[in-house]
C-alpha cells in the first residue's frame, strides 16, 4: 500500500504516526525536483529524521545520525555514493549505510527507495 503524506506533518516536519501509516508499507516524501544532484532534504518520519540524498543520478535514504557522534548528517558532503558526517568527517555508503572511513565503526540505518513518476518514495516497514 502506498501512502501520499505531502501535506500531513506536524509542526516539527514530522509524519505522526496514525491509522493511515499504520497499513502503509511506503510513503511519498518528495518530488525529485526537491533533492538536486549532491543535495538533500530532511524528512521526519514517525519522529525519526530521515535524510533524503541524490548522489551520481540516484536516490537514497539514510537515517539522519552519525553512528560516532551522533550528530545530523544534514550537511554533509555527497559525493560517489557516500556522504560525509559534518561534525568529524565519518564517511557513510548512501546505500548501505556501512562506515567508509572513521571515526566510524558502526552503520547507520538505510530505507529503501523508490521513484514513480517524478515521486520519491520510502519504504517505510522498518520504521519504528
Amino acid at each position: 500500500m502506498s501512502l501520499n503524506v505531502f501535506g500531513k506533518f506536524c509542526g516539527f516536519g514530522c509524519i505522526e504516526k496514525d491509522r493511515s501509516l499504520s497499513n502503509a508499507t511506503r510513503i511519498s516524501v518528495a518530488r525529485e525536483s526537491e533533492v538536486p544532484e549532491g543535495g538533500t532534504k530532511t524528512v521526519c518520519l514517525n519522529r525519526r529524521s530521515v535524510l533524503i540524498c541524490k548522489s551520481d543520478g540516484e536516490f537514497y535514504a539514510i537515517a539522519n545520525e552519525c553512528s560516532h557522534a551522533f550528530q545530523a548528517l544534514e550537511g554533509g558532503r555527497i559525493r560517489n555514493g557516500w556522504i560525509a558526517c559534518p561534525a568529524h568527517g565519518a564517511k557513510f555508503d548512501l546505500k548501505t549505510g556501512s562506515p567508509i572511513t572513521p571515526p566510524a565503526t558502526e552503520a547507520v540505518s538505510t530505507f529503501p527507495v523508490e521513484v514513480v513518476d517524478g515521486i520519491i518514495f520510502i519504504d517505510i516497514s522498518g520504521i519504528a
